[in-house]
């Protein structure tokens, strides 16, 4: 086969509907992480009692229409989100490592399942806080473990456009929740968005019954004959997978062979008992942040995950509505939803370019743009340009959606060994959590201390510029390499010697 050979004709040689279905029940969990995180963004005041709307648009009289809040309590009910999403991005690098990819994607529906449920009947600010704090638990997991699930289930070649699709997932979810917002921000129709989100926490409860543990993970687990079996499937039963079993390095034994043959025939959710020989042998958070062969890359992905935060893109999904509204009074509600709708195009569109031109250089002209339109925006806002803040902001999630929002998932399988990928990841996105967390806490009462009028984009194009350096002395590129001692090279060697 042609190394270059064209995308599309390798896409369809490699991509199964089973795969296509995998692809589609995983990233809901993605997709749950874009919708809470947006959530509260167009019914903001509808919400907190600051607009008062007619009665008659109305769900129930026996829940309250709104909730009365001020501007810190509004940005508590926000952040709690985070701290969900904190203990649950910490929590699954493990349960990942040690119960499997399946078994951890399933716990997260029951926290979106649940965590909407109260969010929905909240009816004053404890119940909402809780909600949102089970709900963050379920989607910080899920934005550890599915990028992993997909990185060990997508066609070698493609891994980097397949990896995409967990932030192509979060864009659509935060696309529409805005939607939602755009009509349903009145009464109390609000609290069918977050009811929304339990439903879709369901069926994916229910779809993931036929969804099959991650091969790599059963060959890790010394079941190598039911991975061969769960990918051959996942490949198609013409698709040669010799290579791909290969790469795992792992041998079975006659033991292994007449122990796992019952499993061929089981069924797509079938799960082995964790082998704690294999369970040994995972690397915890805190053994690969002190590591000298593994704290390169956890400096490497925790840097690219603070600067995905960093650098303002929630500040435009939480609070754009409230933001932008005194400069486009009419307007603003519209054209949040106008650029979710871009954000999922452009990351869509550019998907391929990580394999093609790149990861490193993907990030690193997204953090120029981003810096860029920081500037623009600030000058937008400040001098009443009205042209120019919309435009800023719409270049501003282009940029993102570019570079810096899909590729930093894909990195930790790229920089570390199997071993140490969960922990690895769990770290990246704790970090993303903890900076989400600053920008959704403090973004409110920052830029109300600066004197509004975006003055705090200036603070976040400092930050595009003093982390967007550091990424590139530091972050190897990852593209074509196998294995981390070819990405890291001399720096790994160098670092064994500490």
């Amino acid at each position: 086969m042609a190394h270059d050979e064209p995308l599309h004709k390798s896409l369809i040689r490699d991509t199964t509907a089973y795969f296509a279905y995998l692809l589609l029940v995983t990233t809901l969990g993605p997709f749950q992480f874009g919708y809470h995180l947006a959530e509260l963004n167009a019914p903001q005041d509808v919400v907190t009692c600051k607009k008062r709307t007619l009665q008659q648009s109305s769900l129930s009289t026996s829940l309250p229409h709104c909730i009365p809040m001020n501007t810190t309590q509004f940005s508590v009910v926000t952040s709690i989100f985070t701290l969900g999403g904190l203990i649950g991005a910490i929590s699954a690098g493990s349960s990942c490592n040690n119960y499997g990819r399946l078994l951890t994607m399933r716990a997260t529906t029951v926290s979106f399942i649940l965590g909407s449920a109260i969010e929905t009947f909240a009816i004053n600010i404890p119940m909402f806080c809780f909600g949102r704090l089970i709900a963050g638990l379920g989607c910080g997991a899920a934005i550890v473990v599915v990028p992993i699930y997909i990185a060990e289930t997508a066609p070698p070649k493609e891994k980097g456009l397949f990896g995409a699709f967990t932030q192509i997932s979060i864009c659509l979810g935060i696309l529409v929740t805005q939607l939602l917002g755009y009509f349903l921000s009145e009464g109390n129709l609000w609290r069918i968005i977050l009811g929304v989100a339990g439903v879709i926490g369901l069926v994916q409860l229910v779809a993931l019954t036929l969804v099959p543990e991650s091969p790599k993970w059963l060959a890790e687990h010394k079941s190598p004959q039911h991975a061969r079996h769960i990918l051959q499937k996942i490949r198609g039963h013409r698709a040669d997978v010799d290579a791909e079993v290969k790469a795992w390095n792992i041998d079975a034994t006659e033991d292994d062979i007449s122990e796992e043959e019952a499993l061929l025939s089981a069924p797509p959710g079938s799960h082995p008992a964790s082998n704690p020989k294999a369970a040994a042998q995972s690397i915890g958070i805190w053994d690969a942040f002190t590591h000298p062969a593994y704290r390169p890359a956890v400096i490497a992905v925790v840097a690219v995950m603070f600067t995905q935060q960093l650098t303002g893109i929630n500040s435009i999904v939480m609070y754009s509505v409230s933001l932008l509204t005194s400069l486009l009074p009419t307007t603003a509600s519209l054209l949040i939803v106008a650029v979710s709708a871009l954000n999922v195009v452009v990351t869509a569109l550019c998907a391929p370019l990580s394999d093609k031109i790149g990861r490193k250089t993907c990030i690193l002209l997204s953090i120029t743009g981003m810096g860029i339109c920081s500037v623009m925006l600030a000058l937008g806002l400040l001098f009443g340009v009205k042209i120019l803040a919309a435009v800023a902001t719409l270049v501003f999630v282009a940029s993102f959606a570019f570079g810096l929002g899909p590729v930093p998932f894909i990195l930790a399988n790229e920089l570390v060994g199997p071993e140490a990928v969960g922990a690895t990841q769990s770290c990246g996105l704790a970090a993303n959590w903890i900076a989400t967390f600053l920008v959704s806490q403090f973004f409110p009462i920052v830029d109300k201390a600066l004197g509004g009028q975006g003055k705090v984009y200036f603070i976040f194009a400092g930050f595009a510029l003093v982390l967007g350096s550091f990424i590139a002395y530091w972050v190897p590129e990852t593209k074509g390499k196998s294995g981390m001692e070819e990405v890291w090279g001399k720096r790994e060697a160098r670092e064994r010697m500490e």
